[in-house]
Order: C-alpha cells, then structure tokens, then sequence
C-alpha cells in the first residue's frame, strides 16, 4: 500500500541512525541504504545529507518524510477500516500521557477497552510538546494534555475533565490543621515540582506569577511517583492533581489542602490531529472521551 522505501526513509527520520532504522524495519544498514538512494533517483532530489554517518535530512528530504507519513497514515487507516468490517476494531492504541493524568486516564483507557476487547494499548508518559510533535509525525494515535495547550493550528480537542490543584504537604507541619492556603504562602515551603519543560510545572509557575510570588522548587522531577515518594519523606511540599490523590491515594503522614487566591481549575481532554475522516481507532476513542466528559459533568 505505501512503497518499502518511503517506510525505510520515515524510520531513518526517527531514529537518525542508519544501522537504527534498519534494524527497526528488519533489513541490513545496506539495504536501507541502496532503498534510500532508489527514493532519491526515482524523485530526483537528495533527501539526506551526504557525509560517513547520518547527518540530517535535506528540506526536500523533510518534506518527502511529511509525505510519506501522511501515506503511511493513511494506509493504516484503510486497514483499520477493512479490518473493523470484518472483525470489528483491532489493533493498538498509542496514547501520549502528561503525568499528571496517568492515574486519571485508566478511566478513558478502561471504558475504550471494554468496548474494544481486541484493541492493545500502548500509554506513555510525555511531555506536552513531545506528544504535540509525535502526534504531527503520526508515532502517535492521541495524547491527554491540558486543553490550552493545545490550542494551536491542526489539532482537535475534547475537554474531559476539570480539577482543581491542591498542596500536598506534612500532617504535622506548617500547615497543620488548616483547611485552605493561599497560592503566595504554598510558595515559602520547600516545593517538590515537576521540571520545567512539563506542562504542569509550566501552570503552576503562572499562577505563581500572577500573586507576585517567586518560587524556586528545591527539588525538580518529571516523575508523579518521584513527587508522591518525596513528599511522603516530610522534608518537602508539592502541587499535584487532586485526581491522582483519589487514585493512588494519599502517602502516609501526608495531608491535601486546598490551594485558594486564586482558587484555580484546569481543563484536560483529548487532543488528536485534524484529519476527516479519522482513522476508526482514532474515531472511536474520541467517541468515548465525549461520553466520558459527559459523565464528569455530571452532579454527584
């Protein structure tokens, strides 16, 4: 459906390594190699820079590997298609995850796969930017961001759920006995954040900013786990999720206070590429985010 050559070029882009993405399609470097040349004589431009080893793609290059991404895409689709008329959805969905959902999505990923009981899925924990970027290049079948950003050209978004942040700290210290604290008081204890580039961190730093409080984390992880088990030490603080409290529970000696002025929500949902039709795979996973978005609506 989509020439062996075109496949062996989008595996060169991803691993930037010609004894790589051989290996990843199950042929020598030598064969990659010659299929690659092929590509270049059959479309009449080069698509990799020339030297001993692999040393980027050619503008045309990337534009052939946009091409043929979309191609493969596309493939897949059909075959998603004919393979759901015979046998109803097969195959694997692959979900890009903040980390900060990974505890909440199991309730997308549950409902998808009681509907879809031949479906294997595939979840990973990633940033915001690098599920925006796999999702471009089509490594990806969704992700579960928060939905501002993923405002931007070329992306749809279900919204899901709102939660609320809180401050997780010790039982017995500081903040012993208080119901709520304030967004500028949260900023003088030792804080236990995610790194910078995460989505999450990046929230958190703005909210920060808007009450004029500085905040410089005294420990840094890009792991939920890391933060929950640091925490549980009872050195430091964190700003977490309420919903991955409710799913993993709360570290022993480890209390959740409500973080107020300002009391602030954020919006995480689906984002997928904009594509019409969207492969079924891709339909029907959107098709459960909308059902599940309407059961959070839901009064309790």
């Amino acid at each position: 459906m989509i020439s062996r050559k075109y496949l062996y070029l989008i595996a060169l882009a991803r691993e930037k390594h010609f004894g790589r993405a051989a290996a990843a399609c199950h042929v020598s470097p030598s064969t990659l190699s010659a299929a690659i040349r092929d590509l270049e004589t059959e479309l009449g431009v080069a698509v990799v820079e020339r030297g001993q080893q692999f040393a980027g793609l050619t503008p045309e290059g990337r534009s052939v590997v946009e091409y043929a991404q979309r191609m493969a895409a596309s493939a897949e689709g059909l075959k998603q298609e004919l393979a759901t008329l015979r046998d109803g959805l097969t195959g694997r969905l692959r979900l890009g995850v903040i980390p900060t959902a990974l505890t909440v999505v199991a309730a997308l990923t549950a409902s998808f796969a009681r509907r879809h009981a031949h479906v294997t899925a595939e979840v990973l924990s990633l940033a915001t930017d690098e599920i925006l970027a796999r999702l471009r290049r089509f490594e990806l079948d969704a992700g579960i961001v928060y939905v501002e950003s993923a405002q931007v050209p070329g992306f749809d978004i279900v919204p899901i759920w709102r939660e609320r942040h809180v401050l997780l700290t010790g039982a017995a210290g500081r903040f012993a006995g208080r119901e709520a604290v304030r967004w500028a008081e949260a900023a003088t204890v030792p804080l236990c954040l995610l790194t910078p580039d995460m989505q999450n961190r990046k929230t958190i730093d703005a909210v920060f900013a808007r009450v004029g409080a500085g905040v410089a984390p005294m420990l840094e992880t890009n792991s939920i786990v890391s933060i929950l088990a640091h925490v549980g030490s009872g050195h430091w603080s964190s700003i977490v999720p309420r919903s991955v409290l409710e799913q993993v529970g709360t570290p022993p000696g480890v209390v959740a206070i409500e973080l107020v002025e300002p009391a602030v929500d954020w919006a995480t949902g689906l984002v997928t590429l904009a594509r019409e039709p969207q492969p079924p795979m891709v339909a029907s996973l959107i098709a459960e985010a909308r059902a599940l978005a309407e059961t959070f609506e839901k009064p309790t």
